[in-house]
């Protein structure tokens, strides 16, 4: 139970959903609750009668299907033995530091029950912010032919407990109950079970038969009142008025003859804000939600958060790099923008060299052409037309003999591949003729 938290303030953190089963003398009474601080909801609920005489696997198949029909198939059950099979004792613990409760307890156990001492198990629990400790007792032996029952009907078992431990917290978890005392009684074919509260007895629980001692309720109520301290006139509350009601229900719910595993699976939903009263022992206990996830989910959490949490700063740390680069660019953008300027200014002078370099190489070239033409066709040879360019030459003009012109032509450092582009025509003493010519490319 949450020490630290008022009990009026419990129902804030009463989230979660849980399965009671009180065992009868011959039948199994099965709730599903769900828990919210609004109050509880019944999801749903089931009786398995004779469980004692018929196979485990049998009804424990009816069970997996019932919660597997309200998707709780996960949850682990709370179970309530059978009252008569269990010893609750209250022992006032005054001076008694928390962490050595348990030593003192050990040192007078075998007072507490009449069973040997290696076959009993035992739990205890401070009550609320009292000096006394509830403990409840039972034999090893019922334990075990429980356990084995319950595995082999394939049902998770989170706690083996009592009534008295889950009717004090279920009586707590969104009101207190009265703070002067109080007496509830809950018939059962011939035994009448009392619980109560009162400052003389924090936590009362025991089972009366009826007998020639105890011939009626009326008695039942008069001797647990004179245990509790309380007036003779004192009314016992009604098993409504002790326990928070639910919202919903099933049709056919009857609050009075299932309050004990109704306050089993409020215990069950909310662990943590009931007494941590379990007979089972630790290696036999299945987790009874999906809770038990919660430590591992955060863990992985937290680890992403931190994953997340460097890529962000390494991220930031890149931006903010990138930031200063751009600065800098941005300063040295002027001076970049005017060395591309003389750049693009030295490209174009250059360009403008060039040209007068190929003008110049140019007029050379012509002017030889020019000089080899005048030493080939030396007079009488004469020209008309001459149409000189930087591939070829075309010339037309009168010569004695032309035949050999070709031939002289090619025989030149300036010309190649010279023909006749028209016949040859005699005039008067000389020859008209037409050539073209390539002119040929210097190296250099």
């Amino acid at each position: 139970m949450i020490s630290w938290l008022p009990a009026q303030y419990s129902k804030w953190v009463a989230f979660g959903t849980g399965v009671g089963i009180e065992i009868g003398r011959a039948d199994l009474n099965v709730l599903l609750v769900k828990s919210r601080p609004q109050g509880s909801r019944i999801l749903g609920s089931l009786t398995l009668r004779n469980f004692r005489d018929d196979s485990a696997s049998d009804w424990g198949r009816h069970y997996t299907k019932f919660l597997q029909k309200q998707g709780a198939g996960h949850l682990s059950a709370t179970v309530l033995l059978p009252r008569d099979e269990v010893i609750v004792r209250q022992i006032a613990m005054p001076g008694v530091a928390a962490k050595d409760i348990g030593s003192a307890l050990r040192f007078q156990l075998d007072s507490l029950h009449p069973f040997p001492e290696d076959d009993v198990l035992h739990s205890w629990a401070r009550i609320g912010k009292t000096t006394d400790v509830v403990v409840g007792i039972v034999r090893r032996s019922v334990i075990e032919w429980y356990s084995v029952l319950f595995e082999e009907a394939g049902v998770n078992v989170a706690a083996f407990s009592f009534s008295a431990a889950s009717l004090y917290a279920a009586a707590r978890f969104y009101r207190m109950p009265p703070a002067r005392g109080f007496l509830t009684l809950f018939p059962d074919n011939g035994r009448i079970e009392a619980y109560g509260e009162s400052k003389a007895r924090p936590l009362f629980s025991v089972t009366l038969v009826q007998s020639e001692l105890v011939q009626s309720e009326d008695r039942a109520r008069d001797l647990a009142l004179a245990e509790l301290r309380l007036p003779p006139e004192t009314q016992p509350l009604l098993s409504t008025e002790l326990l928070p009601g639910p919202l919903e229900a099933p049709e056919g719910f009857e609050f009075s003859r299932e309050a004990l595993p109704y306050a089993a699976a409020l215990a069950g939903a909310c662990s943590w804000l009931a007494l941590p009263l379990n007979l089972l022992p630790d290696n036999r206990r299945h987790a009874s939600s999906r809770a038990m996830f919660i430590p591992t989910i955060t863990l992985l959490m937290l680890v992403l958060l931190g994953a997340g949490a460097l890529w962000a700063q390494s991220a930031y740390e890149n931006q903010r790099y990138l930031d200063e680069l751009q600065a800098q660019i941005r300063q040295l953008e002027p001076l970049a923008a005017r060395a591309g300027k003389v750049d693009r200014e030295i490209a174009v002078t250059r360009n403008h060299i060039d040209m007068l370099d190929r003008f110049r190489v140019r007029s050379k070239d012509d002017l030889d052409a020019l000089n080899d033409l005048t030493r080939l066709l030396a007079p009488p040879a004469w020209l008309q037309v001459l149409d000189l360019t930087r591939k070829d030459a075309t010339m037309t003009g009168n010569i004695d003999q032309a035949t050999g012109l070709l031939k002289l032509l090619d025989s030149s450092s300036q010309f190649q591949d010279s023909q006749f582009t028209s016949p040859l025509q005699r005039t008067g003493d000389s020859e008209e003729f037409r050539i073209h010519t390539l002119r040929r490319q210097p190296s250099r």
